[in-house]
């Protein structure tokens, strides 16, 4: 094989094309193509990855329902003060009673609201009674002990 294209091949390697397209484009077989390129120190794509996606992204939180964790993720003193803006009235707020009195007996967030929907046709969404749970009644928990 001449030299010339040896760096054919070599060029549209670095071009990113495929070795099927070096085949076609230089008549020089894809194993052989891949032989001058993995010499040259250009990169080349395993058989059958042309439609592989990068792995998906890691969440960005787990909802969990134990108020020990819930307590865990509540800030210390020791936390830096950073300002907060306004909180909005929670659709949980009207219930504060009936959540305050299931952890008093040790109930998770979780079972509370489950027990909400339930019993007192709750119209909020789960999050909305663990959001409560961590600003509201995770500072009253210590107070709360039976």
């Amino acid at each position: 094989m001449s030299e010339e294209t040896k760096k054919q091949v070599i060029a549209l390697g670095q071009l990113g094309w495929s070795q099927r397209q070096i085949q076609k484009a230089t008549g020089v077989r894809r194993e052989t193509a891949g032989a001058y390129l993995r010499a040259a120190g250009v990169s080349i794509r395993p058989p059958g990855s042309w439609g592989e996606k990068p792995p998906a992204k890691p969440a960005n939180g787990v909802t969990t329902d134990s108020v020990a964790e819930v307590v865990a993720e509540t800030p210390t003193s020791s936390t830096p003060a950073v300002a907060q803006p306004p909180i909005a009235a929670s659709v949980s707020e009207p219930y504060s009673e009936l959540i305050l009195n299931g952890l008093a007996r040790g109930r998770n967030a979780m079972s509370i609201f489950q027990e909400m929907v339930d019993q007192h046709a709750f119209p909020g969404a789960y999050e909305s009674v663990k959001r409560f749970v961590q600003n509201y009644a995770a500072p009253l928990l210590p107070t709360l002990a039976p």
